[in-house]
This record gives C-alpha cells, structure tokens and sequence, in this order.
C-alpha cells in the first residue's frame, strides 16, 4: 500500500495515525453510517448499559391516554428534555410521535398530510434533494401522493407537500421553503442534522411538523428511533395511526435504550463540572471539525475537486461563532470531469453521485461519518490520486 506520512496534522498539533486497511479494497463512502461517534460512547459504556428482565415490557401499549399510545413515558421525557437543554426546537404544547427512524415518520407526515386529498398530492424537495425522498415516496405506489421533483421547479396549480431538508442532506446548507406555486402547500420540515456538533444552533425551529431521529443526533443508528414533533393533534393521530398500520409500534426495548443515553448526554450537560469526561456534542464537533480540516487540506491540493464553503454563526447552545461542519462532504469534479461518481469509482472509493439527489452527475456525496480508518484512507487516496496525475 502507498502511504503518504506527515500531511494530515491534527488542530492540537498532532498527526493522524497512518490508515490500516488495504489500497486495493473498495471504500465504501456511499452510506452515512455514523460510527464516527463510537469512540465517545465507549467511554459511557458502563452509565448507558440497560437491563431488561424477561417478563418487562411484554405489552403492545405503553399509555393508552396518549396520542401516541405505544411510547413510553421515559422516552418521550427524554426527548423533551433534550431539546430545552440542546435549544433546537419548541416542544411546548406539541405532540410527539415516536417512529422506526426519521424514514418512517416521513412516510407517516405524508399520509397524514395527504389522506383526505382528493387527488394524488405531489412531494416536492428542492435539489440537490436527500436521494431516498423520491424513493421512499414511489416504493408504496401510493393513491395519496407522488414525487413532484424540485421544489425550486414546481409551478402547478395543484397542491403540494414540500420537504424542507435543514441542515440539508447532501450538501449542509441551512433551508427554508422554496416553492413559488400559489397553490396550496403543506410543509415537512427535516430536522436529522439540526444538532450543534454539525451545525450552529440559531433558533428554536417551531414548524407544523419537524422530524429529527436518534442515529443522527448520538450516531446510535442500529436502534432504529425518531420521532416528529407535531403541533396538530389530528395530524399527530393520523401519523400514530400510519405507524400502527405499518409496525404495530416501536421496539420497547429500542425506547428504552434510546431514553437511557439521551439521559446520560443531558445529564453530562446538567452536571457540568462535577465530571471529567468530555461533553458529548462538544467531543464530536471537535471529531468533525478536524475532519474537514484535513479533507480541505488534501482537496484544495487536489486541483480535481471542490466543496463548499459554510458561513459561520452565531451557536446559541455552544455560546460561540463557528461554522457547519457536516456529516457528507458534497463534492464536485472539476477540470473536465464529468462524472464525480465514476471518477471517484477509478480510485477504488464508492460515493452516491449528483444524479441521485436530482442533479449533474460532476457532484457526489461522501460520508464524513465512518471509521477513522476510512476517512485516513479517503485522504490517502486522493492524495495519492494528485501525484499520480503529476
């Protein structure tokens, strides 16, 4: 394996360690699997352990009274007192609607939004789009709605349900609704990444429906958790009434480690200073933030590609100026290159291409969230690539 040394410096003033896997395996960069944040909750192995007894949590319901029956009482405590200590989204006098991810509360939101429309309502997400939207909207071949591609495009006199993507998935931009049409139009607001270790906090978002999910916000991902906050309790019950139909609820086992971290994390915060350890949130910025340090080193010596520039501002929850740093690096080929994905292929590394989030084929999306064996190597590779062509 070709090895470049001494190019990657750490902001402490250290150096990466030396990647370990083989030049001649496939990279696979194409998924967002956040196991970048593993390390941190190694350390909390022991507060985060759950224990469950054979005969406990048997029952399909959990509080009957509830619009959404099948969630426990921890979990949705714990999810509300993450957002008042985090300051990212009014709770307030809302419903919460736990989901199997942020996926299936977005089919749910769509349902809900749709299931009295007399005609096939049209999805719309300005592009570059999260890829699976469009999927996810046509694998149902639902009567209720369809993908309507580009919001920024749409111009029907028909109504609509836009997604609104923020900090947006691929390419991290802060959004907001973009559709011009005066036909009437509802909103999805996707949350997934509004945490203050990808993006500053600026506001509390209080919109009709915002989704956010576990994986994204602690990188827990196998636990399959979201869940939406809801002003409407009808659109709140018609969501619960999807999830039902769907799944019949989510794991019990699931919502119960999901409320048990996110204690641990607001606990951190609430007892600051009686505690040695590093702070969630500030630990994986700070993981990300070198990240990108190193990728803009190594991409601005490349020639080949470019990423984009994030403004900085104002964190209301870090008390700090500081810019976004997120979970995909959203590149595009320059110098003629006309497919970022084939090019990228050529160098043994897997990227999902710009057509796939409705756009030129010159982009590609790269996960910034793997292994730090996989991000040393990404940076080997197109290191290498750059002595290569000279």
């Amino acid at each position: 394996m070709v090895v470049v040394k001494n190019i990657f410096p750490c902001s402490n003033g250290t150096t990466m360690p030396l990647s370990t896997l083989s030049s001649n395996s496939f990279l696979d960069l194409e998924k967002g699997d956040p196991l970048v944040f593993g390390s941190y909750w190694r350390k909390k192995s022991e507060e985060c352990t759950v224990v469950i007894k054979g005969c406990e949590l048997m029952s399909y319901l959990s509080d009957p009274s509830n619009v959404c029956w099948y969630m426990l009482g921890e979990l949705r405590d714990a999810i509300k007192r993450l957002h008042n200590v985090v300051g990212n989204a009014v709770t307030q006098d809302k419903h919460i609607v736990v989901g199997t991810g942020a996926t299936q509360l977005f089919q749910a939101a769509l349902f809900a939004l749709s299931s009295e429309a007399p005609q096939p309502i049209n999805v719309v997400a300005a592009a570059p789009f999260y890829s699976e939207y469009q999927d996810e909207v046509d694998v149902l071949r639902s009567g209720l709605y369809q993908w309507g591609g580009d919001a920024a495009k749409y111009d029907k006199n028909e109504p609509y349900i836009e997604v609104v993507t923020s900090p947006n998935n691929p390419d991290g931009t802060i959004r907001g609704p973009v559709v011009s049409s005066k036909a009437e139009g509802k909103l999805v607001h996707d949350f997934a990444y509004y945490w203050p270790h990808y993006t500053p906090i600026t506001h509390k978002a209080d919109h009709d429906i915002m989704l956010f999910t576990f994986s994204k916000c602690t990188g827990h991902a196998g636990s399959r958790v979201g869940w939406a906050i809801v002003k409407d309790i009808g659109v709140a019950k018609k969501m619960t009434r999807y999830v039902q139909m769907s799944s019949i609820g989510v794991s019990k086992e699931s919502q119960t480690r999901a409320a048990k971290i996110i204690g641990v994390l607001c606990d951190s915060y609430q007892n600051f200073g009686s505690v040695e350890s590093e702070l969630f949130f500030e630990y994986s910025k700070r993981i990300l933030r070198e990240r990108w340090e190193k990728l803009r080193l190594v991409i601005e010596q490349s020639k080949v590609f470019t990423v984009a520039k994030y403004p900085r501002a104002y964190c209301n929850f870090t008390n700090e100026t500081s810019e976004t740093y997120p979970g995909f690096a959203w590149l595009k080929c320059e110098e003629g290159i006309e497919n970022c994905e084939n090019y990228l292929g050529k160098l043994k590394i897997r990227a999902r291409g710009g057509q796939r989030f409705g756009v030129d084929p010159k982009y590609a999306r790269l996960s910034m969230m793997g292994k730090d064996d996989e991000f040393i190597e990404l940076l080997i590779r197109l290191s290498n690539d750059k002595k290569e062509r000279e």
